[in-house]
């Protein structure tokens, strides 16, 4: 096959693979959707292109379509009303399984460079993939469009540059000579093949569907594997998209386009167990609520790969910074209605108080901080709006209202009426003040905006009960607060072995929910809250094997 498309993209990849070795910032893809990075009418026809996809069949020309399903409704307000093709999985699988051969018989080259245009092609969409996101996810616009589009992009490319470095270690061939004294020496020629699993499912999830996907449906390619995509039926448009550019490049490359397939279905009638069940299924891949991640572990004969909901903390010992800090935390917990599995839930504070650039605070104080940062951020509603984007799911509007009966009400949550989308469902945080011992209350992930500010007896209490929460419900994301290097430190030691990402004293322009490509690791794989790192080479080691061949030398 050719490798035209290696060629066109290989300086990329040769970028992606240094990022990854140094840890240092880089982006293959501009987060700023602005005129001079995608073009003068990319904004207008990404809308256009959007709007056309709604209230119609989405065209998927795929083997073994007996139907049509499809129940996406935007968090901001109207149906979407477009339907993608039911598949009869057996007929489905028979195609997959007929179309991978060939891929994975491709060059390393070859694969990587298909992947490398389904990217770029992808980039060129990226306003129509916000739109999609943002009307599936309820994810503010901006947000939709670098965390939907950009960043989800960057994160496949990391995929991919881990997986092309880790099948090049091993030689495609060589020879082999061992001395036998005086005699001639054992000459053999040995060849090694990089082998794929064979058919990769890829689980979405309904809040973050390409960032959290696009790792494993690129790593899977990558490595030769066929990749089935099952979105959730909430939240199907943007892999749909997806996986339509991807068919068109491999068609273009003169491989089979089932190579990668979509399987919709909706909340009534799932088919992810049965799928996931499949003999014909080499490696899953799932973002999701714990529950459903345990069954999946518990019951799939094939390699799993989980990010699963967690609980994470914040330690608050002592600031140099008090206004910094607490504005940080305003924004962290705000950002997408706390819809994230970085968010932070459990922020604890010592009840004595603490010290910090403007003498010493009390509980109360910190607590207030924090509050009137939250009412400060989220004053005006048209500023409020573009940084909570809307509930995707009605249970979290009711888990609001249940976690608000838990504790002492510091800030309630409250209603927002979006300004240009009338039924959109946006709720501000709610923060509520809650004991150490009432742990049977915080240590459960109460996903969305709500948060426990906790009341300990001392930092070391704190910490002690991060690394409680971090081992029995698993965690993503962990920050403290310190002016006292002893105790970050000690909440260094808590986060190796809780397993948990540690970020220490963030008062700028980052927050410990968000995380960067080819620089950090995301999901540890060191705690129940995943069963792997998406961000390392392991993740894409396990998804290839290598067959050797040998032959006497002649």
């Amino acid at each position: 096959m050719s490798t035209a498309f290696f060629e066109r993209h290989q300086q990329t990849l040769q970028n992606a693979m240094e990022a990854c070795r140094s840890r240092a910032y880089w982006s293959a893809y501009s987060e700023r959707p602005s005129p001079r990075e995608y073009g003068e009418t990319a904004a207008a026809e990404g809308q256009a292109a959007f709007e056309g996809r709604l209230d119609k069949p989405f065209s998927l020309e795929q083997p073994g379509t007996v139907g049509q399903v499809g129940e996406e409704r935007s968090p901001y307000g109207r149906e979407l009303g477009v339907k993608y093709p039911k598949a009869d999985l057996d007929a489905l699988l028979a195609s997959v399984e007929e179309g991978r051969q060939d891929w994975a018989r491709a060059s390393i080259d070859t694969r990587a460079g298909v992947c490398l245009e389904i990217l770029d092609r992808i980039n060129k969409r990226s306003f129509e993939m916000a739109q999609a996101v943002m009307h599936t996810t309820g994810q503010g616009f901006m947000m939709a469009f670098q965390a939907g589009g950009p960043h989800a992009q960057d994160r496949a490319l990391e995929a991919v540059a881990y997986a092309y470095e880790e099948m090049k270690r091993t030689p495609a061939e060589a020879r082999w000579e061992k001395p036998q004294g005086k005699n001639d020496p054992l000459r053999m020629e040995k060849r090694y093949h990089v082998v794929p699993r064979g058919v990769g499912l890829v689980i979405g999830v309904s809040t973050f569907p390409t960032w959290n996907s696009y790792p494993a449906i690129f790593a899977n390619l990558a490595t030769g594997n066929a990749v089935i995509v099952k979105p959730h039926p909430g939240a199907v448009l943007p892999l749909a998209i997806t996986v339509e550019v991807a068919r068109e490049v491999l068609r273009e490359a003169g491989f089979d386009p089932n190579v990668i397939t979509l399987v919709a279905d909706t909340k009534d009638a799932p088919v992810t167990k049965e799928l996931a069940t499949r003999l014909e299924i080499g490696i899953v891949d799932f973002t999701g609520g714990s529950a459903f991640g345990e069954w999946l572990e518990a019951n799939v004969r094939a390699p799993v790969f989980t990010e699963k909901s967690g609980v994470n903390c914040i330690v608050i010992d002592s600031t140099d910074n008090l206004k910094g800090m607490a504005n940080n935390l305003a924004f962290t917990l705000s950002l997408y209605s706390g819809q994230m599995c970085t968010t932070p839930q459990n922020i604890f504070v010592p009840a004595n108080g603490i010290e910090t650039d403007q003498g010493h605070k009390s509980f109360d104080e910190v607590a207030a901080a924090i509050t009137g940062s939250l009412d400060k951020l989220l004053g005006e509603d048209e500023r409020a709006v573009q940084i909570l984007g809307g509930i995707q799911n009605d249970a979290t509007e009711q888990r609001i209202a249940e976690a608000a009966k838990t504790g002492r009400v510091l800030l309630d949550s409250r209603t927002i009426e979006h300004p240009e989308f009338k039924d959109a469902h946006v709720r501000t945080p709610l923060i509520i003040e809650i004991d150490a011992s009432e742990d049977a209350t915080y240590e459960q992930e109460l996903f969305g905006p709500i948060a426990f500010i906790v009341r300990t007896a001392n930092t070391q209490e704190s910490l002690a009960r991060v690394l409680h929460a971090a081992r029995k419900k698993g965690a993503i994301t962990f920050g403290v607060y310190s002016t006292d290097e002893q105790v970050l430190e000690a909440a260094g030691e808590t986060a190796m072995k809780g397993g948990v990402a540690l970020s220490e004293n963030l008062t700028g322009g980052v927050y410990v929910n968000q995380t960067a490509a080819f620089s950090d690791y995301h999901a540890t794989g060191a705690n129940p809250a995943a069963n792997s790192c998406f961000s390392d080479a392991a993740f894409v080691a396990n998804r290839f094997r290598v067959v050797q061949s040998r032959r006497h030398a002649a």
